[in-house]
């Protein structure tokens, strides 16, 4: 277990100790798109980051698994990065992978996907992870993840690992 001062709580009981997959397509994570930006960001905060994404087998020196059974047992919550379209049975993947979050990110939550969450017991948080990065000033205001999340809780750079 990490050592307590390197453990902070991002959102809605999801703290940085915890084990996350980021489920994208092979597309989100080698044109460096919102997969991407999100497995590298929960790296820098110190968690656990498994990316899975069908037809990729490396990402950066780290093993990409094509389908969350894979992490049986391996992760707490499941980020989601791609549109709803795409999202089928993901959730009851998710359960039986032993997630008991599920982290929708910008515009692919729907209120179906939240009552089958409901329905099987895992919990759901909204909100994109980019929101909870320091952006390094004066630049920070260039980029919409500042902007949007400029009122929600930051992890301290001390806590990144880069």
């Amino acid at each position: 277990m990490k050592n307590r001062k390197n453990v902070y709580c991002l959102t809605d009981g999801l703290m940085t100790n915890m084990n996350y997959a980021v489920y994208g397509n092979k597309d989100r994570f080698q044109n460096h798109k919102h997969a991407w930006k999100v497995w590298k960001t929960l790296k820098e905060f110190g968690c656990k980051v498994y990316p899975v994404a069908k037809g990729l087998s490396r990402l950066e020196g780290s093993k990409v698994y094509s389908e969350l059974a894979e992490l049986q047992g391996k992760v707490d919550a499941v980020v989601l990065c791609l549109m709803p379209e795409y999202l089928t049975n993901v959730v009851k993947e998710s359960y039986e992978a032993g997630a008991k979050y599920i982290w929708f990110q910008e515009k692919n939550w729907t209120k179906e996907l939240q009552e089958e969450c409901e329905l099987i017991g895992l919990t759901v948080v909204r909100g994109c992870v980019l929101k909870h990065k320091t952006y390094k000033k004066p630049f920070a205001y260039l980029n919409p993840c500042y902007w949007h999340g400029w009122k929600n809780e930051k992890v301290p750079e001390r806590y990144y690992r880069l």
